[in-house]
């Protein structure tokens, strides 16, 4: 297990699903952290880290309670919203653009220096598999995260001269309250299993795992990628 004891690390939506997942397994490794994410959590009191109060969509960044140096930073606020593409609404792709798009960009925005300040630091933000592989409904979330992928490839070419790798992971259907919906009956459980060839969904810490490498130096060649972490969802066809 990496120590990263004396490292600094930001982690927004930080409370629940991936993100507390991320969280757990970074202060298991010793690592200081600061979670952004609307509400506090046990889990999170549990811990140590420090919260601030933070909704994605409508407050701007607390610049000033940011740490001054951070080696890492993780965007996890996401949004499930499945709906055939004539129900949807404008203001559906608002809402998932605002939460997946403008708050990871605002956060970004706000914590470049102390990200340069590292000198050797590293973003995670996550996509989607439908983003790459056309599915059915997932129109707006599919849009915003496509976006989210365009601005995760174009920050890593700018901010390699800084030291500041940049990649995404892309998960498929994961176990988390956000997909609780999806998750809801044994029937559902067993449907969303089966259309993985390695045949189950993801857990959070299958999505924490990826993201600690790429916050830590075995990683430190990689910037700029997509990378699917997914059951074979994306790639796979078993006969």
């Amino acid at each position: 297990m990496t120590d990263l004891s004396g490292k600094t690390y930001l982690v927004a939506g930080g409370s629940s699903g991936i993100g507390l997942a991320v969280v757990r397994q970074l202060a298991e490794r010793g690592a200081t952290i600061t979670v952004l994410s609307r509400s506090s959590s046990d889990a999170l009191l549990e811990l140590g880290v420090n919260h601030i109060a933070w909704d994605a969509t409508t407050d701007e960044v607390p610049t000033d309670s940011l740490p001054t140096t951070l080696h890492g930073l993780v965007y996890a606020p996401g949004s499930i919203n499945l709906k055939p593409f004539q129900a949807l609404k404008l203001q559906d792709f608002q809402t998932d653009w605002e939460i997946n798009v403008l708050g990871a960009i605002k956060l970004l925005q706000a914590a470049l220096k102390p990200l340069r300040a590292a000198k050797g630091a590293s973003v995670v933000l996550y996509s989607t598999v439908a983003v790459g592989t056309g599915m059915n409904y997932h129109a707006s979330i599919a849009a915003a995260k496509g976006a989210l992928e365009g601005l995760g490839r174009s920050l890593a070419a700018e901010w390699a001269r800084s030291q500041i790798r940049v990649n995404l992971i892309a998960p498929s259907l994961t176990d988390t309250t956000l997909a609780e919906n999806l998750l809801s009956t044994p029937e559902k459980q067993e449907a969303g299993a089966k259309r993985h060839p390695l045949g189950r969904v993801g857990t959070p810490d299958d999505m924490a795992n990826a993201t600690l490498w790429l916050l830590n130096q075995e990683s430190s060649w990689v910037t700029g990628q997509v990378i699917g972490i997914d059951g074979g969802m994306s790639s796979l066809k078993p006969i």
